[in-house]
């Protein structure tokens, strides 16, 4: 699915998980818990991904408001609201989002071309999006690094998800957020029954990868079915964050606005594997 660079595979690959609003603050609609130790042990994350040049898969929860209804959950991450932004630093220069339209049309480079790429999920499993799970499944990587929220739900789906297609996963147990400890050490055990390597941020850290790759921030060109050239819009700024500046806006299908980066290029791919 994706060009191998000296035909050698990616060494590991991150992968991280619902690193939204709604989960990530107090404020948010459904907050999990331990916010004050989780959110360094994210940054810690994203500098590791940064300073490794390390590929890095990110996944967005998106509902409507009426799925939740009778869930027993408060309605979180809505299409569209404020709650449903990721985090601002967990988003990268270089990234593309790749549309949800129910096809198996993902581009074969992106990895090449962008250093992040963004999906969104309505359900716990992130490879229930038939283009998340098709990228995924034929990446040529040697591991999967999962962190995020929560333990109980999104992250354990996606582990057992992995293992079950034969692929090496490893857990960072102290950057992934919880609702419910008890019911998050069970997953951790059953994760690591079934294989996962649980590690801690402190173990990540102590590791150096090869520098293989390299992201340069620049605007590229792309066109589109219709002839069409051009670059990504400037960011927005409509989101809100903690140090009071503004967070770039997210948007999520079936949202059409773009997904703007910080200072680099973004893009946003729809289901022919084209850039708009």
């Amino acid at each position: 699915m994706i060009a191998r660079r000296n035909c050698r595979a990616f060494e590991c690959v991150v992968v991280d998980i619902n690193t939204q609003w709604d989960f990530c603050d107090p404020r948010g609609a459904f907050p999990v818990t331990h916010l004050r130790e989780l959110i360094p042990q994210f940054r810690h994350m994203i500098a590791w991904t940064k300073r490794n040049s390390v590929p890095i898969v990110s996944s967005i929860e998106s509902h409507r408001p009426f799925e939740l209804s009778d869930s027993g959950y408060p309605i979180h991450c809505v299409d569209g609201s404020g709650g449903q932004h990721k985090l601002d630093f967990t988003i990268f220069p270089l990234h593309a989002q790749v549309e949800v339209d129910n096809t198996l049309s993902v581009p074969i480079d992106l990895f090449g071309r962008y250093q992040q790429v963004i999906f969104c999920k309505r359900t716990d499993d992130l490879l229930d999006n038939p283009k998340a799970d098709r990228l995924l499944s034929h990446l040529p990587v040697r591991e999967y690094v999962l962190f995020g929220t929560g333990v109980e739900c999104s992250v354990k789906a996606l582990a057992l998800a992995l293992l079950a297609r034969g692929k090496h996963v490893s857990v960072v147990v102290d950057a992934c957020g919880y609702w419910n400890r008890s019911t998050a050490d069970l997953a951790l055990r059953q994760l690591s029954a079934k294989g996962a390597r649980l590690v801690t941020v402190c173990d990540l850290l102590s590791r150096k990868l090869d520098r293989r790759y390299r992201y340069r921030v620049t605007v590229r060109l792309s066109t589109s079915p219709n002839g069409d050239v051009g670059p990504s819009a400037p960011p927005s700024t409509n989101g809100h964050s903690h140090n009071g500046h503004a967070q770039s806006r997210l948007p999520v299908s079936p949202n059409p606005a773009k997904l703007n980066g910080h200072n680099g290029s973004s893009k946003r791919i729809n289901g022919h594997g084209s850039a708009t």
